[in-house]
């Protein structure tokens, strides 16, 4: 999954981007309101995980202005304002959630498989589909009742592909899901890792749709 991640404070950002992609996520991060705003207009995120106090732009600016133009994007407020009404505010202006700060890193991906399982329409944890279970939350796939070992950019196309099971997935948007802004992409990756999980998983199991992208059926 891809996330923005909008936070200005140096050491937490970047230790929130560490931890973030150890758990599997795309993460790319900017460090003001403004910016922000541009990354939203120019890219696709699957969720945003913004702070409040940020310099150029205030966070709920961002926010009034992501919901006043009709994207849907998940939105988790990350901030030290901790007040009832500070949440309240948050939360009506378009917020799908909120976390007071300090916070832990576990409590927070937590949060976050919650609103992709809101934005995949599923309310189960784990996700199962022709023999194959796979749990975001526990990093694993089973095959048939049989774990299977699979890198964590495998796990990440995979889930993806999972959550839109009947849909075709564009190839762009595929690899917007693996790599961030700063992070090089190879010409033939995509197919590297959609090759894998086929040997993994059978070799039917992810569909390709010539000029177009992959799905399973």
């Amino acid at each position: 999954m891809r996330v923005l991640l909008a936070e200005d404070d140096d050491l937490l950002g970047d230790g929130l981007k560490t931890g973030l992609k150890q758990e599997g996520y795309t993460v790319d991060w900017v460090k003001d309101g403004q910016s922000a705003e541009n990354a939203l207009l120019d890219n696709e995120f699957d969720l945003v995980v913004l702070d409040l106090g940020l310099p150029k732009k205030a966070g709920l600016e961002v926010l009034k202005q992501l919901r006043n133009s009709g994207k849907h994007i998940p939105v988790l407020i990350l901030t030290a304002r901790d007040s009832v009404q500070d949440r309240v505010t948050g939360l009506d202006s378009g917020a799908d959630d909120y976390l007071v700060k300090p916070f832990d890193l576990e409590e927070l991906c937590a949060r976050l498989r919650v609103l992709q399982r809101r934005t995949a329409g599923r309310s189960a944890p784990v996700i199962i589909h022709g023999g194959i279970s796979l749990d975001p939350a526990a990093h694993k796939v089973l095959l048939n009742g049989d774990a299977i070992n699979l890198s964590m950019r495998e796990f990440v196309l995979l889930q993806h592909l999972m959550e839109n099971i009947g849909r075709v997935i564009p190839r762009a948007r595929l690899e917007e899901k693996l790599y961030g802004w700063d992070a090089e992409v190879e010409s033939n990756s995509l197919e590297v890792f959609i090759h894998h999980l086929r040997k993994k998983l059978g070799a039917d199991f992810i569909r390709t749709v010539r000029g177009v992208g992959y799905m399973i059926e």
